[in-house]
């Protein structure tokens, strides 16, 4: 029996729609289930105090700043590694061998677990280089795991540069160098940053590197070599042994709205940078 065309579409209509609906609603019953249980213990007393009483009282001021500091260092580090690594790969070399191991060996990267990334940088950075059990380690082990997706969404958005605005940039008489940075940069820009608050939002929310390399201080730190204990680690340390589910889920519904605005502001800058260039 022949299924006609039209029923065929409403057919597939329907469950890419179905799809898109059960992703939303998923994301939208987490959300809504951390806010509901943490909402009620936010304040300002909450965010701007220290903990008591190892989180049992007071506030999560420190556990604030170091969720700030640590992926600010790690995007630090990262982007221009990663944007670097992505334009030399799309405009400095052509494809051949080296291109597809580079890529075999990112793709690879993206996709090792974060507790070893902990362990490489517990071993690495924490021991041989004696920096301890600090914010510089904890930053740097970051920027390695966010690395692989900086270059690859920066790769796709250089590579979807028409290569008409190359072409007329080299008319004109421009070096190389000069049209990646007038033509192709300004143009991948959204790209780029839609990568870089990817690795933000991972950064933030990471938990199994961040205690091997950065620790768990309650203390709020004063340099890059001192210990830090982010709002994912401290809400990991609340729930995990049973100190104080309250402030736990005040912790987590603090970081949700943390990314939530980091990936709204995200977006809010993107729209006015595309609105400027058109």
């Amino acid at each position: 029996m022949r299924i006609l065309p039209k029923h065929t579409q409403r057919a597939a209509i329907a469950a890419l729609g179905g799809a898109t609906l059960l992703t939303l609603s998923l994301l939208v019953f987490i959300i809504v289930f951390v806010l509901e249980k943490g909402l009620p213990v936010l304040s300002l007393r909450f965010l701007f105090t220290n903990p008591q009483d190892m989180g049992r009282a007071g506030g999560i001021f420190p556990t604030l700043v170091g969720s700030v500091v640590l992926p600010l260092l790690a995007v630090a580090i990262a982007t221009p590694l990663g944007v670097g690594t992505a334009v030399y790969l799309t405009e400095y070399t052509r494809e051949s061998r080296l291109t597809r191991v580079i890529r075999f060996g990112t793709d690879c990267l993206a996709g090792i677990p974060s507790i070893i990334f902990g362990l490489f940088g517990f071993i690495f950075f924490v021991t041989t280089l004696r920096m301890g059990w600090s914010i510089i380690s904890g930053g740097l082990t970051l920027a390695f795991m966010i690395l692989p997706t900086i270059i690859r969404t920066t790769e796709e958005a250089v590579r979807a540069v028409p290569r008409a605005y190359r072409e007329v940039s080299y008319s004109l008489g421009a070096t190389r160098w000069q049209t990646v940075r007038r033509v192709i940069l300004p143009n991948a820009l959204p790209g780029i940053v839609t990568g870089v608050m990817l690795g933000v939002g991972r950064s933030i929310g990471e938990t199994a590197a961040v205690i091997f390399t950065a620790g768990s201080s309650l203390r709020l730190p004063s340099s890059v070599f001192d210990s830090t204990r982010t709002m994912a680690v401290h809400f990991y340390i609340l729930a995990r042994e049973g100190i104080s589910t309250e402030n736990a889920y005040g912790t987590a519904a603090a970081l949700v709205i943390a990314v939530l605005s980091v990936n709204l502001i995200a977006y809010w800058l993107m729209n006015r940078v595309m609105a400027r260039r058109s």
